[in-house]
């Protein structure tokens, strides 16, 4: 059976990712910052394993996944989902918000390949999923330092893919448009409603939609697929 590492798999589209994984046959091992409850929850209704890590910490990040690869083997799969996002003006965010959102949305994905990275390197194969944002792409008022960090992703993504792809290894990312989870809840109901509406296909998108999409790249349907963005936007 395939093992898949997922980071930020407690909520939203890194839950989704954990029941499709597991539900595909995947051995499914995620990171959890601060919900236990839920984590340990999900664990128990997807046979998955739960540990606790804060990708601020690259200790963290390598105990879990050598605690992964103890219980399950070396992964074949990684996604780096886990991130945050913040709305500010651009003359109001900090030195230290510019920090802390680079450190989990950027650095958090690059202490997670690192820490998996070797076991792939001396298998010669593996695929690593990255989750950025429409607005990564296409920028994003009142949140220039979420959507730089994404946009960042983007380019770790690509670069990666080159340099791992003779090593057998395959780099995507996953660009998801508005999508309904709880990391869109700091925005008010008429905005959602509006962000529908902007979406062609005039609905927000699900998590479980992302997850699917996240899926395919990892699986050997996607076998000669690499340094690609996936937009999962409703053609947003």
């Amino acid at each position: 059976m395939p093992t898949v590492f997922i980071t930020g798999g407690s909520r939203g589209i890194g839950a989704a990712c954990v029941r499709a994984f597991a539900a595909a046959g995947w051995q499914v091992a995620f990171t959890y910052r601060a919900s236990r409850e839920i984590a340990g929850r999900l664990a128990e209704e997807t046979g998955a394993l739960a540990l606790s890590a804060d990708q601020r910490e690259y200790a963290a990040v390598e105990r879990a996944a050598a605690e992964a690869k103890s219980h399950f083997g070396p992964p074949d799969a990684v996604v780096c989902n886990a991130a945050m996002a913040e709305q500010k003006l651009f003359q109001d965010i900090t030195d230290a918000d510019w920090q802390r959102m680079l450190d989990v949305n950027l650095l958090g994905a690059v202490r997670v390949i690192r820490a998996c990275l070797p076991d792939m390197l001396h298998r010669k194969q593996g695929s690593i999923v990255t989750v950025s944002s429409i607005w990564g792409q296409t920028g994003a008022s009142c949140e220039s330092h979420y959507a730089a960090s994404k946009a960042a992703l983007i380019g770790l993504t690509r670069s990666l893919a080159q340099e791992l792809g003779p090593s057998g290894i395959r780099v995507n990312c996953v660009a998801p448009g508005v999508i309904d989870t709880e990391m869109n809840a700091m925005h008010s109901a008429q905005t959602m409603q509006e962000l529908a509406e902007q979406t062609p296909l005039g609905r927000l998108g699900t998590a479980e939609e992302v997850a699917d999409s996240i899926l395919y790249l990892c699986s050997a349907r996607a076998s000669f697929i690499t340094g690609q963005v996936l937009g999962v936007t409703g053609g947003f």
